[in-house]
């Protein structure tokens, strides 16, 4: 999906609630609808408040500065594109957002080299076209916490094979995509 011209998207719930971040017009961004982000959040309740969250492919940002509203003790944005690195940073700084780390790089580059940290969260909506996922396993996987929450976003015709250990909790699909909610139970591989 193609987004054309730039808009936003509005925080839901939380201390940033009603907060506007804008879209920048890039192709292939396109921002966790409303309505999915109500549901992802309302699967997730009480279990950011306090954690530490990587929203890998931030693109608009939406997913981690829910977080942050809704009280994640830090958040981590990843962002590839300058231009939408540069937005999520002055919407960090215009919002007051603390705890909020945005880094521009390549997500499977910043994994890659990424040791000794540990996520309670992680929200992955990678472009649809990019077949991504067996690269994002390995290279994730060692950094969430046992009993971490992983959300991810794909095409509705995409088939995503989940290693051992990630286990579905809750699921659903819009227009253009499909969602799950899956928690990581290291010990269920052994």
């Amino acid at each position: 999906m193609q987004t054309t011209g730039q808009g936003h998207v509005r925080i839901i719930a939380g201390t940033l609630r009603g907060s506007k971040l804008p879209v920048p017009a890039r192709d292939g961004l396109r921002p966790t609808p409303d309505r999915t982000r109500e549901t992802l959040f309302n699967w997730l309740a009480m279990k950011i408040a306090g954690r530490r969250v990587l929203d890998a492919f931030a693109g608009s940002g939406a997913l981690g500065f829910e977080a942050a509203s809704r009280g994640a003790a830090e958040v981590v944005l990843l962002e590839r594109d300058a231009a939408a690195a540069e937005s999520l940073r002055a919407s960090q700084e215009r919002l007051k957002v603390a705890g909020m780390h945005i880094i521009q790089t390549d997500a499977l580059s910043w994994l890659g080299a990424t040791i000794g940290q540990h996520f309670d969260g992680v929200f992955l909506d990678p472009p649809f076209a990019s077949a991504l996922w067996p690269q994002i396993w390995p290279l994730l996987l060692p950094l969430l916490s046992d009993g971490a929450w992983l959300y991810m976003e794909t095409a509705v015709d995409d088939e995503v094979i989940l290693p051992a250990g990630l286990v579905p909790y809750k699921s659903g699909k819009s227009k253009h995509s499909k969602y799950l909610l899956a928690q990581w139970h290291k010990t269920a591989i052994g």
